[in-house]
């Protein structure tokens, strides 16, 4: 039986770690596994332990989500990401496939209860209701399938990732319980030291992306002028958000996200004609792009 987690140790030596928040078996750790095979795992309590394992040395790297494309943004990781004081240098898309794992022996009929985080109930409202299995609310996905296991009740299961029945000995009664089919999260890969050198994704094509965080100068039309640029240099921006700063109205930051590397004519005065507009500017990575970007536009 997997323990769990414990707030890293900042004296502790990095070993070829990839710190996550969550219990094993969470999809974050689903996503170290899919995207830095060759590291350990490092579970974390929260969002700030996972940067401080990172920032620390405790661990090489970080796993952040950082939106689902059935729920949008994660809460907070846009404020915590620019003071982090750590760099992007990867993304991985991570396909959010439900199983309903109940203890070994059990059959899906035996089922009466299914534990997990609220948001991923919802997501399963469908067969839940087909199989007549009531809902309980749970700490988090893996941290359902670690309770489910160590009750030891027969009528209830969890539902989590795949990865969570592996790690704590339950039997997978259903796969792919999920509404949507296509619902995915995206991870940030956080390293303390940037990397800007243009380098192939797993499908070894050589796109890249570039995010970064900027607050307008306080003049008429500034964020419609600063984002004039990247549509005459045929910059391809993929994500804009905005959001209040220290809890002030009139303080709001940008979170963007572009296709292309920084040493890109195009992109590169796109940025300069951006600091025109803007007060503060700061690039949080250049990384090769996610294969499934590339899919996903062909099939739109």
């Amino acid at each position: 039986m997997s323990q769990p987690p414990v707030s890293p140790d900042p004296t502790a030596r990095t070993a070829g770690r990839i710190a996550f928040q969550g219990e094993p078996g969470a999809y974050s750790h689903q996503a170290c596994r899919q995207a830095r095979p060759d590291l350990q795992a490092l579970p974390c309590p929260t969002f700030e332990d996972t940067v401080e394992a990172c920032r620390s040395g405790a661990a090489d790297l970080a796993m952040l989500p950082v939106e689902n494309s059935t729920y949008g943004r994660v809460a907070d990781i846009h404020h915590l990401l620019p003071e982090s004081g750590l760099h992007i240098i990867g993304e991985t898309f991570v396909r959010v496939h439900i199983s309903l794992m109940g203890l070994p022996g059990t059959r899906l009929a035996d089922i009466t209860e299914a534990m997990s985080h609220t948001v991923l109930l919802g997501q399963c409202r469908n067969f839940l209701r087909a199989h007549s299995i009531r809902t309980v609310t749970g700490p988090d996905t893996a941290g359902s399938a670690m309770m489910v296991a160590q009750a030891g009740l027969r009528h209830r299961a969890a539902l989590a990732s795949p990865l969570a029945a592996e790690i704590y000995g339950l039997d997978r009664l259903a796969d792919e319980v999920e509404d949507r089919q296509n619902n995915t999260t995206r991870f940030l890969i956080m390293a303390r030291t940037p990397d800007t050198t243009r380098r192939p994704n797993a499908a070894g094509r050589a796109d890249m992306m570039t995010t970064f965080v900027f607050r307008v100068r306080n003049i008429p039309a500034a964020l419609y002028k600063a984002m004039g640029g990247f549509a005459t240099n045929g910059v391809n921006m993929t994500k804009l958000e905005s959001y209040m700063v220290d809890g002030v109205f009139t303080a709001t930051q940008f979170y963007a996200d572009v296709e292309g590397h920084p040493d890109d004519p195009a992109l590169a005065r796109a940025l300069d004609e951006l600091r025109y507009f803007t007060s503060a500017l700061t690039i949080l990575g250049v990384y090769p792009a996610d294969p499934l970007r590339a899919d996903q536009r062909r099939q739109a």
